[in-house]
Formats: C-alpha cells, structure tokens, sequence
C-alpha cells in the first residue's frame, strides 16, 4: 500500500467537491490532455512546458511529477491523505477506481480517481510531527513514504487513528517530502502542541475568555459544571450592554465537533437572546458542520485551533501576562517568494 497526498485547492475551495464525489481530481486549469496517451514523464514535461508557456524548466519538471502519478503509478488500493484547508483536520481515503479523463466534467476536474473516504475529520494533533511535516510538503500531490510513514498511518487506522505506543525507539524527524515544507502550516502546529499542553478543559476557555476581552469584549463566564449549552456570554462596551451579544461555546475534546452540538448552541441562543453564537472546537468540526456554515453565516462562527491562534496572533500585544507566559511568541517577517 502506498499513501498518497492531494490538495484541494490553495484555499481547499475543491475540498467539498473532493468529498461529496467520492474523487481527487487534478486541479490544473484548462489541462484537458489524456494521461492514458502520454507514454513518458519526459513526454508529460515538454508539454507542460509548452502548454503553459513555462518561464522555468524546473516549474515544468515540478508540474510534471506531481501530474503523472495519478495516471501511471497509483494503484487500486493505495491510500490518499487530503489535508484540510478549511479546517485542521485530514481525511483519508482508498482508491478504488482507475484513472479516469472526461473532458465534459470542464476544467478542472478532467482527470480523476474514485475514491473510498473511510476516515474523515481526524484531528491533526493525533500524529507525530515527522509525520505532519511530510503532510505538510509543498506540493498538490505526492508519495508520502519518508519516516516510515505508510506503515505507520495504518497503524494508527487501526488504532483508531490514536499514535501506537512508543516501543522505546523513536521514530526520526525529518523535513517534507522532497524536503520542502509548507512553513505557515509547521509554524501553527508547533503552537498548537505547546497549547494543547497548557490550555486542556476548561483552561481552553481561558483562552478564549482572553481573546475575547483582547478585543475589547466584556465577558461572563459560566461556573464550572452544568453549563446549559454555553460557557462564555460577550458583549462590548464596559459593563457589556451593547450589541452584538454572543454565546460561545468550547469544546475541546480530541474528536471533531458534530451537527447536534451546532443545532445545540443555535437552540441557546434564544435563551439568552444573544444576537449570535461562537463555537470553539480545537480538534475541528465534522464535515456535516463545515457544511452549515453558508446556512449559518448571518449567526454563527465558528474557531477551530487555527482560527484561535491566529486570533492570538491578532492579540497578542493585549492578552494577559499569564498568556504571554504560557504560549511566548516572537514576530518574524520573512520575504514569501513563491515559485510558480
């Protein structure tokens, strides 16, 4: 079994599509050439090259190892990881169909494998960051193998996607494949390790409680115990009387958020005639969620670990020397040149 990665989109704007189909698809715009007719990679490169009107043999080079794959070197059975882009989270899926080229599905979903989505949602925080690097490779599809990787993703699908424990040898790090990584995602997982240790249960609303008052919110919080579906009530204003009135509820379980806790919190909000709701998962919320939020847009928001660290990124000048503390932080600007 080989383990293959695909990307949805820069911005994952094809992750629905990718999910509901039951498919990866080839994102390139306007790449309407059968595969099945191309009998080299050094075939594949010279028409890249000349189709796309390549400044940069190596972009063509590039283009072309990440293309050929689904054609001629991925097979039945083998397994696709498709990390989130809307939510940190990944999903996991075997192939089951062949190659396939319809050139009526209209750009960019001309080429195509059927694929079987056994495991959805799985929060990145469950796997060893040797193996999130590799995840985290700077490419729309590629082979992850390094570190072991195959062997050991399938040991924790039968594990219940949970990290075997260690035999007293560990595992070596290393970079991405290729040896390229996506740096913003490294960076935001290296948080969410040092938070995840320092902010579980309710030290989590916590957190959120501070953002919340960074941005210039007053706050209630419920005592601990029963809360009645909400832990956090906010408002502006000093003694918070304006508008808008939230609820806001935090979870952070190590499993996805589900549809019933959404329905939930948009149940409590009429008890507390608040204006909106917030919902605070660190591990992430189920596709069934993800799949509300056009429906809930004018009344609900929702934070995975993501949205919560860039908020203290947004904060962080404001948070409490307590926070400051526990999760310290150092501005870095980095020139972002991106190879097209």
């Amino acid at each position: 079994m080989s383990l293959w990665l695909f990307r949805a989109g820069r911005n994952g704007e094809y992750e629905d599509k990718f999910l509901t189909d039951g498919r990866v698809y080839l994102t390139w715009d306007d790449f309407d050439v059968d595969l099945r007719e191309i009998d080299s990679q050094e075939e594949l490169y010279k028409i890249l090259f000349k189709k796309y009107d390549l400044e940069k043999e190596k972009t063509a080079v590039n283009w072309a190892s990440q293309i050929w794959p689904i054609a001629h070197r991925m097979e039945m059975g083998d397994w696709v990881v498709l990390p989130s882009k809307l939510n940190r989270t990944l999903h996991f899926g075997k192939i089951v169909g062949d190659y396939e080229y319809d050139q009526s599905l209209g750009s960019p979903y001309y080429h195509y494998r059927n694929i079987d989505w056994f495991a959805l949602d799985i929060p990145r925080d469950r796997f060893d960051q040797d193996i999130l690097y590799s995840f985290g490779a700077f490419l729309t599809v590629c082979r992850i193998h390094r570190n072991n990787a195959e062997v050991r993703i399938k040991q924790m699908a039968e594990n219940n996607w949970h990290v075997k424990p260690k035999t007293g040898i560990e595992m070596p790090e290393g970079m991405g494949e290729n040896g390229e990584i996506d740096i913003e995602e490294y960076i935001f997982d290296q948080i969410s390790e040092r938070i995840i240790q320092r902010f579980k249960g309710h030290r989590m609303e916590d957190l959120v409680n501070e953002i919340l008052k960074a941005k210039g919110f007053t706050t209630y919080r419920s005592p601990k115990g029963a809360d009645y579906g909400v832990d956090l009530l906010a408002s502006p204003d000093t003694l918070g009387f304006g508008s808008p009135k939230i609820c806001i509820q935090v979870k952070t379980n190590d499993t996805p958020v589900d549809r019933p806790t959404l329905d939930q919190l948009i149940g409590t909000m009429s008890n507390y005639n608040a204006d909106y709701g917030m919902l605070a998962s660190w591990s992430g919320f189920k596709t069934s969620v993800i799949r509300e939020i056009p429906k809930q847009f004018f009344k609900v928001r929702l934070w995975d670990s993501r949205n919560i660290i860039q908020e203290i990124f947004n904060n962080y000048d404001k948070l409490s020397d307590e926070i400051k503390t526990e999760i310290p932080l150092k501005r870095v600007w980095m020139l972002s040149l991106e190879e097209q």
